[in-house]
């Protein structure tokens, strides 16, 4: 169950000079630790609905809830749709005066990923397809529902990005090797690296960005210069 649905329907569907910092590594790199998983970040055992419930029961249970996205499952939990709140919303007053169903504002056959499948693989998804959650499934069976805030919280924490710290931004260019070495001089003055970023920039030489646990910045700056490296400072 991976195409997409109508057109119509608001979620679930496909996309129709300056210096940017893009994640080289959102593990800490001396961690070895593998590549986060579904299943380590997803809910699981999420709320569903059936076939049968009603668009206004299913709209008060989001709200009691405090959620966005309910699983349709039949018998053993077999997916059979997935619903956004706000679809819901636009369909209540039809249903009102109509015979307006669950089904008729479901997405039959929505986006899914596995419960082994990484973090990275779900970011892509819901990027591309602008969604804002999907369920994870095993076998067409529902084990878990995962959401952009989820993946968001992820590479929050992976990152470092609320973690006390301080960046230095070096000119690096295009050799692997520079950049090895510039991160083992970063460690033996003392820096622990958190994150790497490549800062990719049309005019100007590559450069990395490596963000520390909170450090002797002036050390670690020093000893990148005394190595020939170009450390950058943003304009005063």
């Amino acid at each position: 169950m991976r195409r997409l649905p109508s057109q119509s329907l608001r979620s679930h569907r496909r996309l129709s000079g300056g210096r940017t910092a893009l994640p080289v590594s959102t593990t800490r790199p001396s961690s070895g630790e593998p590549t986060m998983k579904i299943k380590s970040l997803m809910i699981p055992d999420p709320i569903t609905v059936t076939t049968n419930t009603s668009i206004e029961d299913a709209i008060q249970l989001m709200k009691t809830k405090g959620i966005r996205h309910l699983p349709v499952v039949g018998k053993g939990k077999v997916l059979k749709g997935f619903v956004t709140l706000a679809d819901l919303k636009q369909g209540l007053i039809p249903a009102m005066v109509s015979d307006l169903k669950l089904t008729d504002l479901m997405i039959s056959d929505p986006i899914t990923i596995g419960p082994d499948d990484d973090i990275e693989t779900a970011a892509r998804i819901i990027y591309e397809h602008k969604i804002g959650g999907m369920p994870v499934v095993r076998k067409n069976i529902v084990v878990g529902i995962i959401t952009e805030s989820d993946i968001l919280r992820a590479f929050i924490d992976m990152m470092g990005i609320l973690a006390s710290g301080t960046r230095i931004e070096v000119a690096i260019g295009n050799s692997p090797e520079r950049i090895n070495q510039a991160i083992g001089i970063i460690q033996q003055a003392g820096g622990e690296i958190i994150q790497i970023g490549m800062t990719i920039c049309e005019t100007c030489e590559k450069a990395y960005s490596f963000r520390l646990k909170s450090s002797n910045t002036e050390a670690i700056e020093k000893a990148l210069t005394e190595a020939g490296f170009k450390v950058l400072h943003d304009p005063a």
